[in-house]
């Protein structure tokens, strides 16, 4: 809902620090409600999941990394349109309920779609993602016309 402005390094703004993690929080429950795979009739409505995701910029690139336990590669789906990533995936349900007596189930089960903003125009034909342990890191190399450029300053 707010686009990510990256990671401010004013000393000054620090005392906004609480400010900003109850706005990120904002913005996550909002994306669950609107952007995300909200349906009340599927998967029962506001207990479907999301995928937490870290947000890092460098000069060179865009990096995301969002928690996928469960999942294999061939069931997330990436892809880059204009300044929106949007990662998307399927957590199947496995159940072994034979011979069980009790059961009791914490972990979340289904499909989710999160897009994100990105703070950057990316090149998408270089776009790469990988999946280890539970995470998958998504690399969005920038354009160059985005990147900063250094003016050498000369002695006039």
């Amino acid at each position: 809902m707010i686009p990510w402005r990256g990671k401010r390094q004013d000393a000054e703004v620090e005392p906004f620090g609480a400010l900003d993690v109850f706005r990120s929080e904002m913005d996550r429950m909002f994306d669950r409600f609107l952007g995300g795979n909200w349906s009340p009739g599927r998967m029962g409505g506001m207990g479907d999941w999301l995928p937490s995701v870290d947000v890092s910029e460098t000069d060179k690139e865009i990096t995301v990394r969002a928690e996928v336990p469960g999942l294999d590669p061939d069931d997330l789906d990436v892809s880059v349109t204009g300044n929106v990533l949007t990662f998307s995936g399927e957590k199947k349900e496995s159940s072994e309920k034979k011979g069980e007596n009790y059961s009791y189930t914490e972990r979340r089960f289904g499909s989710f779609r999160r897009s994100i903003t990105l703070p950057a125009a990316v090149d998408a034909g270089k776009v790469s993602a990988k999946h280890r342990n539970g995470v998958v890191t998504i690399v969005l190399p920038k354009l160059e016309s985005e990147r900063p450029k250094r003016i050498p300053v000369k002695e006039a």
